[in-house]
């Protein structure tokens, strides 16, 4: 199975910087993202993910509110690691592709080939007031912006054949002008000349990372995505995303293997049943329930939640954060209405989850076989509720079982990100 871990500052938790594990500035701590990258690196895993959001107010998950551009830490990253695989988010509704394309070509070429992209559209309104851009897009019209998006930035990442520049020191030749291509883009959003001043990597073109859940996103996702995110909670809701997406991307031309499914996973283990019990509750009084509201809302594009009775059931409101995170706003109504809970139920299960990988080190690594086995997962990405203690137990405990079990491999891994996952080198659209 492919691993990777995604580095929130101090964990996946909305208050884990309430941990004494870990520094209490640790988003915006150098030394902490190279410690918890080198550990990963050690142990085998094929990559670390950063994750961002280009939007913040007073109710924003606190570790949001000061914390790293993705891509320059993942350049200061790859300077002190050698194999493990870099990805960071880069949203296409508020940035240009020509730039993106430079960075992450260059972020390429920085770490030998190591560089990932997972690519957003950005989710909450409140975005559209930090930049020249207009409204907010809506979400359909953020999906088609970036379909073209991609389709510029992988043809800028082809602009030079691999062997188009010669070097010749002796006949004064420094590339073979033949081997160069503009692109020429003029789209509905976009316009792009080219040539991308960088040539492509030994693994060609970054890895595409992506987390659409939607309809829209699931479709954007068959077509470009490589490396995919998901945040079903059961093995049956893991299964159906898997197939219906592998699906999805045959009918795109696209074979399964193309394409790495990867749920996150935020387990709370110990070496009993017991000892994952008080890690849990350790966990869930780091949040008070105005807290647990406000992370709540986040979801629902900041709404404010704290209007409601507590104690009666999930209120009606209607299309609030259809426009922001539309599968996971609609899959919070939907488990409500479901299971009758009330506004306190929902906002503290949803702001520290007890999902099905909870136990001890034995149970967790069984239950990621029964997933990778039972098509629901090709992997995982490992978000932590604190990047501390139960971090470590993870790598030193779980990760020896699954390799014991046959399912992971911690050695003889490659130098680039394509080659830990199993993908293939993309052929370069303008090869002579």
């Amino acid at each position: 199975m492919k691993l990777g871990v995604m580095i929130q500052g101090p964990g996946g938790h909305m208050n884990s910087w309430k941990s004494k594990e870990v520094p209490d500035d640790a988003s915006v701590n150098l030394n902490h993202y190279i410690s918890v990258t080198k550990k990963a690196e050690a142990a085998g895993m094929d990559f670390v993910f950063i994750a961002d959001g280009l939007h913040i107010n007073e109710k924003s998950i606190p570790h949001f509110l000061n914390r790293f551009e993705p891509l320059t830490l993942l350049s200061a990253l790859a300077a002190v690691t050698e194999k493990i695989g870099l990805a960071g988010t880069v949203s296409t509704t508020y940035s240009e592709p020509f730039n993106i394309a430079r960075q992450f070509a260059s972020l390429d070429k920085l770490s030998g080939g190591r560089a990932g992209w997972n690519v957003v559209t950005s989710p909450l309104e409140g975005t559209a007031s930090n930049f020249n851009k207009g409204n907010h897009p809506e979400h359909k019209v953020r999906y088609q912006m970036a379909d073209e998006y991609l389709d510029v930035v992988k043809g800028l990442w082809d602009s030079w054949e691999d062997d188009a520049f010669v070097r010749n020191r002796e006949t004064g030749q420094f590339f073979n002008a033949e081997k160069m291509h503009r692109l020429n883009h003029s789209g509905e959003f976009f316009k792009a000349e080219g040539p991308l001043n960088i040539n492509r990597s030994r693994q060609g073109q970054p890895v595409i990372f992506q987390a659409g859940s939607s309809k829209t996103g699931i479709r954007f996702a068959a077509k470009h995505g490589e490396a995919i995110f998901t945040n079903k909670s059961t093995l049956e809701s893991s299964q159906e995303y898997y197939r219906a997406l592998k699906k999805l991307a045959a009918e795109n031309g696209r074979k399964p293997e193309d394409i790495a499914i990867l749920p996150a996973l935020s387990p709370i283990i110990g070496a009993t049943e017991e000892e994952a019990e008080e890690k849990y509750n350790e966990i869930k009084n780091l949040i008070s329930i105005e807290e647990a509201l406000n992370y709540l809302g986040r979801f629902f594009d900041h709404f404010d939640f704290s209007q409601f009775p507590l104690d009666e059931p999930f209120p009606d409101i209607g299309d609030v954060g259809k426009n922001s995170f539309q599968s996971t706003t609609d899959d919070i109504k939907k488990r409500a209405k479901e299971e009758n809970l009330t506004l306190r139920e929902v906002a503290l299960s949803v702001a520290t989850p007890r999902n099905e990988f909870y136990g001890t080190y034995e149970q967790i690594a069984d239950k990621m076989i029964e997933w990778v086995e039972n098509e629901a997962a090709d992997g995982f990405v490992i978000s932590m509720y604190v990047l501390g203690k139960q971090y470590d137990d993870f790598l030193k405990h779980v990760l020896p079982l699954l390799e014991r079990k046959g399912s992971f491999q911690s050695d003889g891994k490659s130098d680039t990100l394509r080659g830990n996952l199993g993908l293939s080198v993309p052929e370069n659209r303008f090869k002579n």
